[in-house]
């Protein structure tokens, strides 16, 4: 590419400015701007001799040629709005490349089957996402998969020790994180887990680290600088940022993606076209969004640390020097983001009067979209949690989570005084 002023000096342009036309060809969609719909399950070869060169590099019969391009074959295996979305999320991660699945759990449970085999152990953070909880208790151990958890608080060296104590520290084949943490905001140190990684590694064997990177999204954590195998996202959550779709994503190295993408052949569970198209959309104003959300919240924040009803706020904005995780925060987040929890004075009946008095703000899961969102983790995304286990990790009857929207924060601030004060 060129620059604007047509000189010879070659210009590395931003990803926002890359998502309105990157690896997108308009002259082969009759000029039309933005790509298509490509709403078809199978593509025509111009003849046998082009089909049989698809279907070599598709199957790893043989490796692409210089200057080749992956020829289209069926939407099981590649699609224009889904190859094209990939192109263009790998640029906020400088990733080699992206695989789109249908959902976060899709995601998340390709990475463990694709990198995990039968009595193998997984090492992981805590507290996790209700669902990748789940499917790390209930699933993987029918497959013979056992795993060892530790807390945002635990040192390099307890957990070095958590693993070699399970007596497997020989089969630990990944290690997943999810940082900051939901709905707890902790933050886990992405160059120790990557040195955990290499502890437990030799010459046959590496270790994968990968990052559940949904709460800061693409823009204000960059986990690949810190050594990170494989990011995953829900891309239901900032990326697609309009509460109209379910998908998933992961970006890493060339050769961690192809092993994605051949198990998500087999296991059927790729985006389809128009999710493709809609997350396309949505990469256009990805950081215009992010940008006005984070702004809101760091006002709403603000806001609630000083509201005599709110025992405690739970915001990567609110660390200072001194707290436990600041200079964790300050190396590798770009920003505080938009997530926020908080404890109010009270119990249960406490956290459901704020929540079923709220005016603009949602009573509903999920996060990252336009509007603002509140619920109750205890009793919602979090419940299959024992009483225990939310104990020792701060998860509260009290505790409520607020995802924060565009809307204007005055008007935010407005609704949650009022929801507080019924």
């Amino acid at each position: 590419m060129k620059d604007n002023n047509n000189t010879n000096k070659a210009r590395k342009f931003s990803p926002e400015t890359l998502m309105m036309s990157y690896g997108y060809k308009p002259s082969l969609s009759e000029g039309a701007i933005k790509c298509p719909i490509f709403q078809t399950s199978t593509f025509v070869f111009k003849n046998a001799e082009e089909g049989k060169a698809f279907f070599e590099v598709a199957y790893g019969i043989r490796e692409q040629r210089e200057g080749e391009e992956l020829g289209l074959i069926y939407s099981r295996l590649n699609n224009p709005d889904l190859e094209i979305l990939e192109d263009r999320l790998a640029l906020w991660d400088e990733a080699e490349d992206c695989a789109i699945f249908e959902s976060g759990m899709s995601a998340i449970s390709t990475v463990m089957f694709e990198f995990l085999k039968p009595g193998d152990l997984l090492l992981h953070s805590a507290p996790l996402y209700g669902g990748t909880g789940h499917f790390i208790k209930e699933v993987l151990t029918k497959f013979g998969i056992e795993s060892v958890e530790f807390m945002p608080q635990d040192t390099k060296e307890t957990i070095i020790q958590k693993v070699k104590d399970t007596g497997k520290a020989d089969r630990l084949g990944l290690v997943h994180i999810e940082t900051p943490a939901n709905p707890t905001n902790d933050l886990i140190d992405l160059t120790m887990c990557r040195e955990i990684a290499d502890a437990f590694s030799t010459p046959e064997k590496h270790v994968y680290l990968a990052v559940d990177n949904t709460y800061l999204g693409p823009l204000w954590q960059k986990p690949i600088e810190f050594g990170v195998d494989i990011v995953i996202y829900s891309a239901t959550k900032y990326i697609g940022g309009h509460s109209d779709v379910i998908a998933g994503a992961c970006v890493g190295s060339f050769d961690v993606i192809k092993r994605l993408k051949t198990l998500r052949t087999f296991l059927g569970n790729m985006a389809g076209p128009w999710t493709g198209w809609l997350l396309l959309r949505s990469l256009e104003t990805l950081q215009i969004r992010m940008e006005k959300q984070t702004a809101n919240a760091q006002k709403v924040a603000a806001y609630l640390n000083t509201h005599p009803k709110v025992e405690k706020v739970y915001y990567l904005g609110l660390l200072k020097e001194g707290d436990a995780q600041y200079e964790t925060y300050r190396k590798q987040c770009l920003a505080p983001g938009a997530m926020i929890a908080f404890d109010i004075k009270g119990g249960e009946a406490e956290a459901f009067t704020f929540l079923n008095n709220l005016k603009i703000a949602h009573l509903a899961v999920s996060l990252g979209s336009t509007e603002s969102l509140a619920e109750h983790p205890a009793s919602m995304t979090h419940s299959s949690m024992s009483k225990t286990e939310k104990d020792i990790l701060g998860i509260g009857d009290n505790m409520v989570r607020l995802s924060i929207g565009v809307e204007n924060p005055d008007d935010l601030i407005w609704d949650i005084e009022q929801a507080l004060n019924c």
